[in-house]
């Protein structure tokens, strides 16, 4: 049984490192001997769960049918561990976190604090910042980011939820301008852009086949902050492409409408990270379970109700 779980969790590690390179490094193993760890695990199951090649390596439908199992069935092992670790001792002490400012704001803080009122030892600080934060350098015990994540070496990575995207305009500006009924059409509006350091950010559309198609819109109208480009598209400024859970209140109230659904935007992981340790603060336990038990329930709610 031992030798069963210790497959899964190497099997579950190297689909969320994205490599056996980077999974050997998390887990303190050699590179072969994940390797040869999941071919056992194939062996056993009758079944090959990654396309692997020189350079890359992606999940079978076998073995993402197999994740999403195995997933479910470390979360519940986690959570029975956090339980009877909690009943051993109360968590104490600081907990500081780094997270986006409006996601953090809206998404992340709240299940945060309903962790701290449950633990009256747990005291947290919270950080509210864009920019990707030095985790060990500036002493923070966890990060929440968006999207992509860079060079995490020393930090271990989970995905605590997606959060989907939408093109959405104000009914004045479409009784204006009109409203357009393929990406193409796009072009010929007025929009209002989200930029970094001057660049402006693409928009990524799925196609019936499931692939991602960029779109540059027009850079009238760029800013770097979120919520004033959705205040500004609410003022019937135009279009603009923006995460579901910040506009979920103008749309659900007729102040923004959803466009082009046929052409849903691309959705972007969000992860925790945590320095690597043996051992495991509770404190810091308790907030990524938290996390990824109330984060995905939370965002899909907001999808399901536009």
């Amino acid at each position: 049984m031992t030798d069963r779980l210790n497959g899964i969790t190497v099997f579950v590690t190297a689909v969320e490192a994205g490599s056996f390179a980077l999974a050997a490094s998390r887990l303190h193993l050699s590179r072969s001997a994940v390797g040869k760890t999941v071919a056992r695990l194939e062996q056993r199951l009758g079944v090959r769960l990654f396309h692997r090649t020189t350079r890359s390596q992606s999940l079978t439908d076998d073995g993402a049918l197999f994740y999403e199992r195995c997933l479910r069935a470390l979360e519940e092992i986690r959570t029975a561990e956090t339980l009877l670790e909690s009943g051993k001792r109360q968590v104490s002490g600081r907990l500081r976190v780094s997270m986006p400012v409006l996601f953090g704001r809206m998404c992340i803080a709240p299940l945060l604090t309903e962790l701290m009122r449950e633990h009256p030892g747990l005291e947290l600080d919270l950080s509210f910042n864009d920019r990707v934060v030095d985790l060990i350098e500036d002493g923070f015990d966890l990060v929440v980011r968006n999207g992509a994540l860079a060079d995490s070496g020393g930090l271990v990575a989970r995905r605590i939820g997606d959060h989907r995207m939408t093109l959405c305009a104000a009914p004045d500006y479409l009784q204006r301008c009109g409203e357009p009924y393929s990406i193409e059409q796009l072009a010929q509006h007025a929009a209002v852009t989200y930029s970094r350091a001057g660049v402006v950010r693409s928009w990524q559309l799925l196609e019936p086949d499931g692939t991602l198609r960029e779109v540059m819109p027009s850079r009238r109208l760029q800013m770097d902050d979120l919520q004033a480009i959705a205040d500004a598209a609410t003022a019937g400024f135009g279009i603009t492409w923006l995460p579901c859970w910040l506009v979920r209140e103008q749309l659900l109230k007729g102040e923004l409408v959803r466009l082009l659904r046929d052409r849903p935007g691309a959705s972007f992981e969000v992860h925790a990270l945590w320095p690597q340790t043996p051992h495991l603060p509770l404190k810091v336990r308790l907030a990524v379970d938290r996390l990824v038990s109330k984060l995905p329930p939370s965002l899909a709610l907001v999808e399901k109700a536009l």
